[in-house]
């Protein structure tokens, strides 16, 4: 399977600076707001020593939020390097550096090579999968707990927007692109690999929901 960003593309894309963008803005103002609904899901859910595993964690300001409330050690998946200085960066302002492991891999293409964990994160990451199917497959049977997971709306104002910015994609010569995937299969592939959704919040660029493991 192909990733979701072949390695050229990712560090033409999200390149450094790109990552100091996102690191200066946390620091600045803290989580966005699908962010922090994450975040509130797992917290009500008792994070206390429990691991995170994010997938496509960029500089990881989400791992580091659950940190600080009593997560025990967290992971964090790239496909690009350009994030890691801002990362560890970040990780040593908060104190909390020796309980955040960051490394670069495709959890989809092998997820063999990771250990599962309490609770697993994909925030805007699906939308960057041609396969979700393989990628939430592949997180959902890692989850040890719950899952949650930001995705865009399947609309007409979201099919036009990737429809344009794939075409810039092209127009560009890169081989990234963005997907507006159907909500529905996605919450399907999470179901049949044992989760069920406790929770749902609609909004009008990102939705999240979350999935508990069935008991």
């Amino acid at each position: 399977m192909a990733s979701c960003c072949p390695s050229r593309d990712c560090r033409r894309l999200f390149n450094q600076r790109f990552a100091h963008r996102l690191a200066n803005r946390y620091s600045k103002r803290g989580l966005d707001r699908t962010a922090q609904t994450m975040v509130e899901f797992l917290r009500e859910l008792g994070i206390e020593g429990t691991t995170v595993l994010e997938v496509g964690g960029g500089v990881g300001e989400i791992q580091i939020e659950l940190l600080k409330a009593g997560a025990a050690r967290a992971q964090n998946l790239e496909l690009s390097p350009a994030y890691e200085h801002e990362a560890h960066k970040l990780a040593g302002q908060a104190g909390v550096q020796g309980r955040l492991h960051w490394r670069i891999h495709d959890l989809a293409a092998d997820p063999g090579a990771v250990a599962p964990a309490d609770l697993i994160i994909l925030h805007r990451v699906v939308c960057c999968y041609p396969d979700y199917e393989r990628l939430l497959a592949a997180a959902a049977d890692h989850a040890r707990r719950a899952l949650v997971f930001s995705y865009p709306p399947r609309n007409a104002i979201s099919r036009a927007f990737y429809v344009v910015f794939n075409l810039v994609m092209r127009l560009t010569r890169s081989s990234f692109r963005g997907f507006a995937h159907p909500p529905g299969a996605m919450l399907a592939v999470l179901e049949d690999h044992g989760l069920r959704r406790t929770y749902e919040r609609r909004g009008r660029i990102w939705q999240v929901a979350g999935l508990e493991r069935a008991s």
